[in-house]
């Protein structure tokens, strides 16, 4: 696996971080997960613009522009030869000392990963998911941003805990007023009588994939409405799904040891993910396209290479020089 550390790539087992790095040490810093489906990457844009709004309001200024970014994802991709994959693009605070001041960290880092990635829930998306709510809060919105893709995922972690503590495949978050905010790792949608209600996201995160859930339901005809949800709703639901990156588009059938629906995926859940699945395949940002010029750094010197189509080995130096900034 070749993986993007600071304008080198680097093999897996050569890409280490410093351990007075920020984000390493407090979770400081940023990311976002996205998919790349037949050669293309999906709803690149509003993912990277997402990472760059994340890093801006904590402060940190990332040291490459979103067409650097692009590219750089798109070279990792090439690189490892995947057209199918899951990205995970970081902005770390960089390395510092031991105290919080971020002052101290004169330099962000950029690491880029990239893995294949399949079903995230296996034969789920047809049997349906099991749910439980969780004791633990969504971090209000005063305490921590919802819409910040923080570095630090403690609160979905320790709701995660403890779904599988009461085996649960999801966690269901509610926040600090009782409201259903989210869960652990993706957005939720009722249906009731045929219309989809979800949460605002005043505590949760306006989620890329919701987005395109949204736009499908509207498209086909679904009436779509945003609003407050507690217990009650939940358990009396219709149907109940979640949405995510990762996750894509599932079915939850039972929460709290009760039978959601009819106990199998509703055919509002169908519409949307036979909607979904194309969509994927045919839209977003081509992996293979024009070539673009991609500030790189060998041999502890920044060197200049156009991307290639085909993908270049880990070990190969860069030939030209890059001018200096």
């Amino acid at each position: 696996m070749i993986i993007y550390y600071d304008g080198k790539f680097l093999p897996e087992d050569k890409a280490s971080v410093s351990v007075f790095d920020h984000g390493f040490l407090y979770g400081d810093g940023c990311f976002e997960g996205i998919r790349a489906y037949n050669g293309r990457i999906f709803r690149l844009k509003e993912h990277i613009d997402r990472l760059y709004d994340s890093a801006k309001t904590i402060d940190i200024k990332p040291p490459m522009t979103k067409e650097e970014m692009t590219e750089a994802i798109c070279e990792v991709l090439r690189r490892n030869k995947l057209d199918n994959a899951y990205i995970r693009p970081i902005i770390t605070r960089g390395k510092g000392d031991l105290g919080l001041d971020p002052r101290k960290c004169p330099k962000p880092s950029v690491i880029i990963i990239a893995v294949t990635w399949g079903a995230m829930y296996g034969d789920l998306y047809e049997k349906g998911l099991k749910a439980v709510t969780v004791s633990v809060r969504r971090n209000p919105a005063e305490c921590m941003p919802p819409n910040v893709k923080s570095l630090n995922y403690l609160n979905n972690i320790l709701a995660k805990i403890e779904a599988n503590y009461k085996g649960g495949d999801e966690a269901i978050f509610f926040d600090t007023n009782g409201y259903i905010s989210e869960g652990s790792g993706d957005n939720l949608y009722i249906v009731k009588n045929g219309e989809i209600i979800t949460p605002p996201t005043l505590n949760n995160l306006r989620g890329v994939t919701r987005l395109v859930v949204l736009e499908i339901a509207k498209s086909l005809g679904i009436t779509v409405r945003e609003q407050n949800l507690g217990y009650f709703d939940l358990y009396t639901a219709d149907e109940l799904i979640c949405s995510g990156t990762a996750a894509e588009v599932a079915p939850i059938v039972w929460v709290d040891g009760r039978t959601i629906g009819s106990g199998k995926p509703g055919p509002v859940f169908r519409q949307l993910a036979a909607a979904f699945g194309p969509l994927t395949k045919k839209e977003g940002y081509p992996i293979h396209g024009k070539p673009k010029k991609l500030a790189v750094k060998a041999a502890g010197k920044t060197a200049v290479k156009k991307a290639v189509k085909k993908p270049v080995k880990a070990a190969e130096k860069f030939k030209s020089k890059a001018k200096k900034r």
